[in-house]
């Protein structure tokens, strides 16, 4: 399979220089090929959320190097990369804009990576697809259209974000602990719609959990990192057949020290 996202000894420095230096990311070197569903776990501090900001831009590169389908992205700033990357972020009220209606937010997504002088109204032919997209998400809001989607719940606009992420289908898609803030049914509706819409669109994703019992189910790849770098990187029958007291005995197996992050333990 053909690699989309090269990651190369990759080094990110808060308040460098000071007393309060902060090593966050340590070298990390990563590879992921056309189709990869990664899930990324480790403890508080240990540099996931910093991982995502640098790919997506949000974080300027200190040191190494990033390169999205054979193109050197390190220097292009996170408007550049919009058109190839979308985010779903932790927040649900961050993919959205909450006074516009689920189709006007729906008609900006389909504009991701161009210039989007944003004009009231939707086409015909696009809310006849915006209707038949949301109908897969089995929520009933193909009959919300002209809803403020600020009027929806946590959940439904949670799936709404992930559908306004793929209907230009990225190059990569980034899953920022998107799952956190949703109460535990809604939360595995949301996960089997992200399943679904990566399986169905062939997606290559990058998706941050504290949750160990989501990042072992999901995904073909699991990765933990431990103080910056990569701990654990496990895939195929090595990722299928693990479980938590698995990945718990693994991490102090290759760290020399167990788990103590609550919100992994309690996730």
């Amino acid at each position: 399979m053909p690699e989309v996202l090269k990651i190369k000894n990759l080094h990110q420095t808060f308040e460098r220089g000071t007393v309060n230096e902060n090593r966050v990311l340590r070298g990390i070197d990563l590879n992921l090929e056309a189709g990869d569903f990664v899930t990324i776990i480790g403890s508080n501090g240990a540099g996931k959320s910093t991982l995502l900001n640098s790919i997506a831009g949000t974080l300027p590169i200190q040191e190494g190097q990033i390169i999205l389908n054979d193109t050197d992205i390190t220097k292009l700033p996170v408007t550049k990369r919009a058109k190839n990357i979308s985010r779903v972020f932790q927040d649900p009220k961050m993919g959205t804009a909450v006074r516009l209606t689920v189709e006007e937010n729906l008609a900006l997504a389909m504009k991701r990576g161009q210039r989007r002088g944003f004009r009231p109204g939707v086409k015909k032919q696009d809310r006849k697809f915006f209707k038949k997209q949301l109908a897969q998400l089995n929520l009933n809001l193909e009959n919300r259209l002209e809803t403020e989607i600020g009027l929806l719940s946590g959940g439904q606009r949670q799936a709404i974000t992930l559908l306004m992420a793929t209907l230009q289908r990225p190059d990569l898609i980034l899953l920022d602990e998107h799952t956190a803030a949703l109460d535990p049914q809604t939360s595995i509706t949301v996960m089997q719609l992200t399943e679904k819409l990566i399986s169905e669109q062939h997606l290559t994703a990058f998706m941050v959990t504290h949750n160990m019992e989501d990042a072992i189910r999901y995904g073909n790849r699991l990765i933990m990192l431990h103080q910056g770098r990569v701990a654990i990187d496990l895939a195929g029958e090595d990722k299928q057949n693990l479980t938590v007291p698995k990945l718990m005995e693994l991490f102090q197996k290759h760290v020399g020290a167990g788990l103590e992050d609550d919100a992994i333990l309690l996730a």
